[in-house]
C-alpha cells in the first residue's frame, strides 16, 4: 500500500483571497500532493491548508507553498486573533498510512533544513521532532509571538534549529514538527475576560496550576478576548 503523510501548514493570511488561492495552487500543482481542504479565517487572519501525499511529495508541497507565500505575506503588517510567530506559522507532518512517526520527524527535519536554506529564515522544531523538552510544546515555542522575536532570537536558548538567528520582519519564524491527528474547534462566549479565563481553567488538563483536583480533560486549551 502507498505511503501517506498529512501536512497541515498554517499561513498568516486569512483575508486576501488572491494570496490564499496562490498558496493553494502552489500545493495543488506539486506532483503527488492532493489538496484536501483550505480553511481561511478573517478574524484570525490565518488559513489552514490540509494536503496528503507520499513523504517526499508533501515536503516539496510545503516548500512550494512557503516559496509562494514569501513574496505575498508581510508579517510586519499582520494582525489577527490567533497566536502566530511567522508568515508560515506552523507546518506539522502527520502519519496517515504505512508511515511511522519517525518518518514524519524526518519530513519535518528535511523541510526545516531546506526552508532555512531556501529563504534564509529561522526555523524551530516542535512536537515529536523537538530536540529538547522545552520546545516540544507549540505554545512554548511560540511564546511572545511575532512581536517578541527580535529579542528572543538574541538569546542562546532560543537559537533556531535551522537557519540564522536573525529577525526577518516580513517573515518572522516558522515552526515545524511531527504529531498525531489533532481535532480543534472554537467556542465563542459572550461575557467578560474574567469569565472566559475561569472557564478555561476549569476545562483544561492543567487545571489551576498546582491545583489538579478540579482539572478538566482538554490537553490544549487557550482563550483570546476580543473587545
Amino acid at each position: 500500500m502507498a505511503q501517506l503523510v498529512e501536512c497541515v501548514p498554517n499561513f498568516s493570511e486569512g483575508r486576501d483571497k488572491q494570496v490564499i488561492d496562490a498558496i493553494s495552487a502552489a500545493i495543488a500543482e506539486t506532483p503527488g500532493c492532493s489538496l484536501l481542504d483550505v480553511d481561511p479565517g478573517a478574524s484570525t487572519n490565518r488559513t489552514v491548508y490540509t494536503f496528503v501525499g507520499p513523504p517526499e511529495a508533501v515536503v516539496e508541497g510545503a516548500l512550494n507553498a512557503a516559496r509562494r507565500a514569501f513574496s505575498l505575506i508581510n508579517m510586519s503588517k499582520h494582525s489577527g486573533e490567533h497566536p502566530r510567530t511567522g508568515a508560515l506559522d506552523v507546518c506539522p507532518f502527520i502519519p496517515v498510512q504505512n508511515v511511522s512517526m519517525d518518518e514524519c520527524v524526518h519530513c519535518a527535519n528535511e523541510f526545516g533544513r531546506r526552508l532555512a536554506e531556501m529563504l534564509h529564515v529561522p526555523v524551530y522544531l516542535y512536537g515529536e521532532a523537538a530536540r529538547s523538552e522545552s520546545r516540544r510544546s507549540l505554545p512554548s515555542v511560540r511564546s511572545g509571538e511575532y512581536e517578541a522575536l527580535p529579542e528572543k532570537l538574541k538569546r542562546e536558548e532560543w537559537a533556531p534549529d535551522f537557519g540564522p538567528a536573525l529577525f526577518i520582519p516580513s517573515w518572522g519564524a516558522t515552526v515545524t514538527g511531527a504529531r498525531k491527528f489533532l481535532i480543534a474547534y472554537n467556542v465563542n462566549l459572550i461575557g467578560t475576560k474574567e469569565q472566559a479565563h475561569r472557564i478555561a481553567l476549569d476545562i483544561r488538563e492543567q487545571g489551576r496550576g498546582k491545583d489538579q483536583v478540579h482539572a478538566g480533560s482538554l490537553s490544549h486549551c487557550i482563550y483570546r478576548y476580543v473587545d
